[in-house]
């Protein structure tokens, strides 16, 4: 099975959250499971990406639209979990809204 989102046709929008944990677990692979749950149910929600190594994790999530995507920013549990994030998982993160004009794809 491919780890590689399959998205529509372009337009569509990408987010991409780059951060470096804290020490331990902290709840926080039960939360990032919930918050992948919880966005795939999401309205406009097209998929997802993410890798982890020990120092660094990359996740890009793709929308249909920039009102699905605020939609996804204002859900109440995503808040509880931006909160937890800042006050407990994260030493740092960048988050980036791309529109994407332009794919495509290679399988073997």
């Amino acid at each position: 099975m491919s780890r590689i989102a399959k998205t529509p046709e372009p337009p569509y929008y990408a987010v991409i959250f780059a951060s470096q944990r804290t020490e331990g677990d902290n709840g926080y692979g039960k939360m990032a499971d919930r918050m992948l749950e919880l966005a795939s149910k999401h309205e406009g929600f097209l998929g997802v990406e993410s890798a982890r190594d020990s120092d660094l994790g990359i996740t890009v999530s793709y929308w249909d639209s920039l009102e699905a995507l605020k939609s996804w920013k204002d859900d109440v549990e995503h808040k509880a979990a931006q909160a937890r994030g800042k006050s407990e998982w994260y030493k740092n993160f960048s988050l980036r809204v791309c529109k994407v004009e332009r794919h495509s794809f290679f399988e073997m």
